[in-house]
């Protein structure tokens, strides 16, 4: 059994959809973050950077905290859905470390100016906008040639891409240019563990709910956040 620490955002997603992949049995913990649950002791003992999603694997006694360690653990415990040859794990790392390092990162910084930050932010708007929209130029390369990020085998790289390019539009971002992109998000979309994880906790998505003027603890988080929540 896996406890799944969880709330219903794309990085929470790229778990629940991998543990729908893989048909695991899953237990979901809620972490309300615009609540500032992810400051709790309990749970920063599995997630020191009070982020989730987190896991504890109850029959290996192990706990792993950051999505792309989460996906990389659970494809090696199953040997499922990660190439087996020693270039294809290669192949794999990588995309992993450019998706936690590039796509993710510029299309959460994206969504907080477009749905979370006060008006008249469009400098900080425009920059991440043409981050991302960078990273889906990168994505359209990959998938000139392929019919998945690795070749022709669905695998732990597109699971975890394919949540950022999910919500595009919220983003205010087209995919008219980049046409094997929306093919590939086309695609995974209609596989039916991925429409199960992403539905989990539906109901709790933020949808415009909490905003940087009017929730502190989930936004301009600083170390205070650490020092005075427990």
């Amino acid at each position: 059994m896996i406890d799944f620490y969880y709330w219903p955002t794309p990085n929470g997603w790229k778990v629940s959809i991998m543990l729908e992949e893989l048909d695991l049995a899953y237990q979901t913990i809620p972490v309300e973050i615009g609540a500032g649950d992810q400051f709790k002791a309990e749970f920063l003992a599995i997630s020191p950077n009070a982020k989730m999603p987190a896991i504890v694997d109850r029959e290996a006694q192990t706990s792993v905290f950051e999505s792309g360690a989460i996906l990389y653990y659970l494809a090696n415990k199953t040997g499922r859905l990660m190439p087996s040859d020693d270039k294809g794990r290669v192949d794999a790392l990588q995309w992993l470390f450019w998706q936690t390092g590039n796509q993710g990162p510029m299309g959460g910084q994206l969504s907080h100016f477009v749905n979370y930050a006060p008006e008249g932010q469009d400098y900080s708007r425009n920059r991440y906008l043409g981050e991302y929209q960078r990273n889906l130029a990168v994505l359209e390369r990959q998938l000139s040639d392929r019919e998945y990020i690795l070749g022709e085998q669905y695998s732990i790289a597109d699971i975890i891409a394919f949540p950022w390019v999910l919500i595009a539009r919220p983003l205010t971002s087209s995919l008219e240019e980049f046409p094997n992109v929306s093919a590939w998000r086309g695609k995974i979309k209609e596989r039916p563990a991925v429409r199960r994880g992403v539905d989990l906790l539906k109901d709790q998505q933020n949808r415009g709910r909490h905003n940087a003027q009017n929730n502190k603890t989930l936004f301009n988080q600083s170390a205070d956040h650490f020092k005075t929540r427990r």
